[in-house]
């Protein structure tokens, strides 16, 4: 397997009031694509600040970072701006959609910024195949307001694909869900990466991590446990236990 995410003695360190405040202290990590990683972690264990180094968001201090085999710390703005349209797909927790633009047209934005930009017309055909790869392909010209929060979700999800990345962070993606939506799509990212997607989640609750195949809790800066999920969760069987009356 091709290792997606390399970390060696990675840190980063904040200057704050006296007393610097060390956020990572020196995590080494291999991701190996196809992978399905959760990130757990209480306020403060590091978890937050090392998403944003993954997602090229934030610089390390010091240490070694490889994505898909290109040492991030050494470029500048511009390179880690492209760097990330190409290589890496984002799902907050609240979404992110432009409130007065369609489905489909959220999910066509990151091809705007493409190394070689498509036609209009794949454009548009790109993002209706990433939204019925989610299942919303029929809301394609409906604006956020008029979805609920399971299908904003799908739209950014269809978003976060629509460049082909070599990697999906997703951050806190179930946390403005309720428990059968969360289902639904924690069942969207495991057929994802089941279709040999590499995936890195961050989340606090422990329900959500068994769905990942690995597991890693961090504590003050570190990784404190590495562990492979042995009984992983399947969402669709979660999904039989739930009440009916929500929906996504």
């Amino acid at each position: 397997m091709t290792p997606i995410i390399e970390l060696e003695d990675l840190c980063k360190t904040y200057a704050s009031g006296e007393e610097p405040v060390h956020a990572v202290r020196g995590v080494s990590l291999t991701i190996l694509q196809g992978e399905f990683v959760a990130v757990m972690g209480t306020s403060g264990s590091g978890k937050s600040t090392l998403m944003n180094i993954l997602g090229c968001l934030d610089r390390p201090s010091s240490g070694s970072y490889l994505l898909d085999g290109i040492q991030v710390s050494s470029l500048n703005r511009d390179q880690l701006s492209d760097l990330r349209n190409r290589k890496i797909g984002f799902v907050f927790q609240n979404f992110n959609l432009l409130a007065r633009t369609s489905a489909v047209e959220n999910v066509e934005l990151p091809m705007l910024y493409r190394r070689n930009p498509l036609s209009a017309a794949e454009q548009r055909k790109k993002a209706l195949q990433s939204l019925e790869m989610v299942g919303i392909g029929k809301r394609a010209g409906h604006t956020p307001n008029q979805l609920s929060g399971g299908q904003q979700q799908r739209v950014a999800i269809a978003r976060s694909l629509i460049n082909d990345p070599v990697l999906l962070l997703a951050d806190e993606p179930t946390g403005n869900l309720d428990s059968r939506t969360s289902c639904e799509i924690l069942g969207i990212f495991q057929r994802l990466n089941d279709q040999g997607i590499t995936i890195l989640m961050v989340t606090h609750e422990p329900e959500v991590a068994n769905h990942a195949k690995r597991i890693i809790v961090m504590r003050d800066g570190k990784i404190l446990t590495d562990t492979q999920v042995q009984n992983r969760l399947q969402a669709a069987d979660e999904l039989k236990n739930l009440p009916t009356e929500t929906v996504s």
